[in-house]
C-alpha cells in the first residue's frame, strides 16, 4: 500500500500553451525549458524535464505534486487528460517553468538524485481553451502529479 509522503500546490505560469517541471540544477539539463519542445502530446519527456502541452494559450494552472513512497491508485475525479513518465532528477528538486523561464518555488522529491516515476492527471481543459480566448483564466485548468520513486 501506497503513503503519502507529501503534499504541495502551486500555480503554474502557462503562455504560449505550454509549461514544465525542470530539474532545478539547471547545469544538470542539457536543453533547457523551452528548447526542443514541440506542441502536441499532453506529457513529453526530455533529459531532467518534462513537458506539458496546456489546453490554453496564457494563464494560470493550479499543480499540485504529490510524493508517494510507492505507486498511488489514480486520483479519483473525471480527468480530461492523463499520462505517465518516468524523470531521473539530479538534484532531488524540481522547479516549474514557463516561456519566460523558471516561477518561484521549488517542489522537493527527496534529498539527492533519483529516477522518478510520475503519473500526472488534468481537468477543466475544454473550459481553459475556451476562457483563454478572451481573457487570463486563473485556477480553471488544473494538474495533479503524482510522484513515487522507481524501484
Amino acid at each position: 500500500m501506497a503513503n503519502l509522503i507529501r503534499r504541495h500546490e502551486t500555480p503554474v505560469e502557462v503562455d504560449f500553451g505550454a509549461w514544465a517541471l525542470q530539474d532545478w540544477d539547471d547545469t544538470q539539463v542539457p536543453v533547457m525549458f523551452p528548447g526542443d519542445f514541440e506542441p502536441g502530446p499532453f506529457l513529453s519527456t526530455r533529459e531532467g524535464r518534462l513537458d506539458f502541452t496546456s489546453a490554453g494559450h496564457t494563464h494560470t494552472a493550479a499543480l499540485t505534486v504529490e510524493i508517494w513512497d510507492a505507486e498511488p491508485a489514480v486520483p479519483a475525479g473525471r480527468w480530461d487528460a492523463t499520462a505517465e513518465a518516468n524523470v531521473y532528477c539530479s538534484s532531488g528538486k524540481l522547479r516549474a517553468w514557463s516561456m519566460a523561464g523558471p516561477t518561484p518555488g521549488t517542489i522537493e522529491l527527496s534529498d539527492g538524485p533519483g529516477t522518478w516515476s510520475v503519473r500526472v492527471v488534468s481537468a477543466g481543459r475544454r473550459q481553459v481553451a475556451e476562457l483563454a480566448a478572451h481573457g487570463v483564466p486563473e485556477g480553471v485548468e488544473q494538474y495533479t502529479a503524482q510522484f513515487w520513486p522507481e524501484p
